[in-house]
């Protein structure tokens, strides 16, 4: 049976810096390394989110050449 082979995807789940040691390139440095070592492991395209209210990180995300995929609805239930 074949299967599609979907390509391998990096995912930054998360990146913070505080606010004295912002804009000083620190976040970009992050990335870049989480993007080098993705391309190591044979990852052909990175990925991240943030939150719709998290402007700081929209930003971020759009000054790093992320472009926006979609919008999504997150769910949780207890069990």
């Amino acid at each position: 049976m074949w299967k599609e082979q979907l390509p391998a995807v990096g995912y930054l789940e998360g990146i913070f810096v505080k606010a004295e040691y912002r804009h000083k390139g620190y976040a970009k440095e992050l990335l870049s390394a989480c993007e080098k070592w993705a391309k190591q492991q044979g990852c052909t395209e990175f990925a991240s989110d943030c939150e719709l209210e998290n402007d700081t990180s929209f930003h971020f995300h759009r000054a790093m050449d992320f472009k926006e995929a979609n919008r999504i609805i997150c769910f949780t239930k207890r069990l």
